[in-house]
């Protein structure tokens, strides 16, 4: 069995081993990590050789770590990330140049559709009948769009959400809800096969699927990093977080919101969020416009979204591709069925 895992801002770490009767036989680490001393290396092999094969992440990493000699020195990557790689190699996880990736960047979608796409692309994965696929998506329109678990009432003040015509719209991820003013955003969406992220926790994921991000905000010159759970920020405070649903038919959903240019004041005014936890997300005064993206840059929005794609692309090798007639049926029937419904924006009132 093979396993690879590339650590956030770090190595690779990449291991082979054998499951026999149980448990973990032949076992070897690789990768273009920085370990000292050298003999540290066999001693990490042999703590993981004979370990029972459903060891948990924990266990694995506990045992890396009993054997590393006094001193010792792991740099671009953890026992925590060996656990990861070993896990992955006993769940048979795919990695990224595994697929044919797709890549979708149309036109603007309302917020209802938006939302629906994501269900139907997710779900056209997990059955087979789409490759995995990344998709951008284009607002002409303002929304606020909550997550699956949050309470409507506690989240939006909906008389202010309509003076500034902000649409209310709930997601089927979890998480905590996205101001999405007309062209102030960046978003995009991964529909992914789950053997991507298999032997992974969600935390470990959240940072896998968002790395190519981070290579390409450092490209353009912000020091980016991510910050556990879902949140992808910078030394200058919050750029943006993620969310993430899994269908039970093996696909996993993962999106991403990133602030290009908000207005503060209004967000304050639509959401109902106090001034703690807008310090918390990196804006000291709720009148300060939330600009990451266009102050660390000077760039457009469009022109960082090229940037974005170049990279995917280069990393993964994704090819155009475009909304089949079935799924846009799909989703328009979706939007009808639920994400219109007052049912279900109100799921948690």
């Amino acid at each position: 069995m093979h396993g690879e895992y590339k650590v956030p801002g770090g190595k690779l770490v990449v291991v082979d081993l054998d499951e026999v009767d149980g448990r973990i036989q032949n076992f070897r680490l690789a990768g273009d990590f920085f370990l000292e001393p050298d003999d540290a290396l066999p001693l990490i092999d042999e703590a993981v050789n004979g370990l029972p094969a459903d060891s948990d992440a924990a266990t694995i990493a506990a045992a890396v770590r009993r054997a590393l000699p006094e001193g010792a020195v792991l740099l671009g990557f953890t026992p925590e990330a060996v656990a990861v790689a070993v896990r992955r190699s006993l769940a048979r996880a795919t990695s990224w140049d595994a697929y044919e990736w797709q890549l979708i960047h149309t036109g603007p979608e309302t917020p209802q559709m938006q939302l629906a796409l994501d269900e139907v692309l997710t779900n056209e994965v997990g059955e087979g009948r789409r490759k995995p696929t990344l998709r951008i998506w284009e607002w002409n329109e303002p929304a606020v769009v909550i997550g699956s678990f949050q309470s409507l009432k506690n989240e939006v003040d909906p008389d202010n959400a309509a003076k500034y015509g902000f649409e209310v719209v709930r997601r089927i991820s979890g998480g905590g809800a996205m101001f999405m003013d007309a062209n102030s955003v960046v978003t995009y969406s991964i529909y992914a096969p789950a053997a991507l992220v298999q032997g992974m926790s969600f935390a470990d994921s959240y940072a896998f699927l968002d790395e190519w991000v981070i290579t390409a905000l450092k490209s353009l010159g912000i020091e980016a990093f991510y910050q556990p759970l879902n949140d992808i920020s910078s030394v200058k405070g919050k750029i943006g977080g993620a969310a993430q649903k899994r269908l039970g038919n093996g696909a996993v959903l993962h999106h991403a919101t990133m602030s290009y240019d908000m207005d503060g004041e209004k967000m304050t005014q639509v959401l109902r969020i106090g001034r703690e936890k807008m310090s918390d997300k990196g804006t000291t005064s709720a009148a300060k416009r939330v600009d990451p993206l266009r102050s660390q840059t000077g760039l457009s929005r469009a022109e960082i979204i090229d940037r974005l794609i170049a990279t995917f692309t280069g990393l993964y090798g994704a090819v155009p591709d475009s909304i089949t007639a079935s799924e846009r049926a799909a989703a328009e029937e979706l939007v009808r069925t639920k994400f219109a419904t007052p049912e279900w924006i109100g799921r948690v009132p």
